[in-house]
């Protein structure tokens, strides 16, 4: 895999706030968007690096003509997780934002994750901006349709309609854009390669992360970035592999560990307390289950 990958380092870290982490493969119109809004719709200055996968759509030719992108190029996709952890030498801020290529992000959304993180006033937590998406069942999500690919992103719309989209803020951030401070991420050793090339490693790192004992996982209802879904990880794969790696890894569910530890989708608290109760005959029977399917 190594010998794969070769780096492009273009920009000085200077007075920057986030290295915001965005790996793309072959998806170049979304990426052009989502780095558009980046640059015109943050509110503090950002390294931006690009870790392009393949590129064999001009996505390659594109990004080195980005004074402005440092970026990370793989002649094979090597996944999501592979690509944040080999984004990690690029790095030159003290926080790390992992994004979609298919994201949008909306005026200030960088404004509430940057307060947060001064208020906490340490490195233990992670936080998150808020997605609106067309369609969704997960309760942390705004839902609201406003196109389903570039071509059809209604970007008038949604800037004027964004008060109305501010939600409060909710618990068990782990889903892109998030933030964390570098050394919680060198502490829990990034992304974990057996979830590769993507699903299911956000919930192994916010176990991991609880395993270091970080508390805070708070998703910020005024930072606000429209996904248009799955663009990239749609393409994979995955045939419920990363949910079993996870039950078998952890010796519960992804969706017990969202629920019961993380609170995904209540009201923010401070600090989240230990878990609340559930069965755990339940998870060695959800085992059992998965070894005879």
């Amino acid at each position: 895999m190594l010998q794969t990958i070769r780096t492009g380092r273009r920009t000085e870290t200077g007075d920057r706030r986030f290295s915001i982490v965005i790996p793309s493969w072959n998806n170049l119109p979304y990426l052009r968007l989502c780095l558009d809004s980046l640059r015109k719709n943050s509110r503090h200055p950002h390294q931006i690096i690009v870790f392009v996968n393949e590129g064999s759509d001009g996505t390659l030719a594109w990004v080195a003509g980005q004074p402005d992108l440092d970026y990370i190029h793989a002649t094979r996709n090597v996944g999501l997780c592979a690509a944040l952890n080999a984004s990690r030498r690029l790095i030159g801020t003290e926080y790390l934002c992992y994004a979609n290529d298919d994201m949008y992000f909306l005026p200030g959304w960088d404004i509430p994750l940057w307060e947060e993180i001064q208020a906490i006033g340490h490195p233990g937590f992670m936080l998150s901006s808020t997605m609106i998406e067309a369609a969704g069942g997960d309760p942390c999500r705004v839902i609201a349709d406003y196109g389903s690919d570039p071509a059809s992103f209604r970007e008038k719309d949604i800037l004027a309609d964004q008060k109305s989209l501010v939600r409060a803020d909710w618990s068990g951030a782990l889903w892109p854009p998030n933030v964390v401070h570098l050394d919680t991420w060198d502490l829990a050793g990034g992304l974990s390669l057996e979830f590769s090339p993507a699903l299911y490693s956000d919930p192994d790192f916010a176990r991991k992360l609880w395993l270091a004992g970080v508390r805070v996982f708070r998703g910020k209802g005024g930072s606000l970035v429209y996904h248009f879904g799955r663009r990239t990880t749609g393409r994979t794969k995955d045939k419920g592999r990363g949910r079993k790696t996870f039950l078998f890894k952890w010796g519960l569910s992804a969706n017990t560990f969202c629920r019961h530890y993380l609170r995904l989708g209540q009201a923010a608290v401070e600090t989240l307390p230990e878990p609340t109760a559930y069965s755990r005959l339940g998870q060695k029977l959800r085992q059992l289950r998965e070894v005879f399917r």
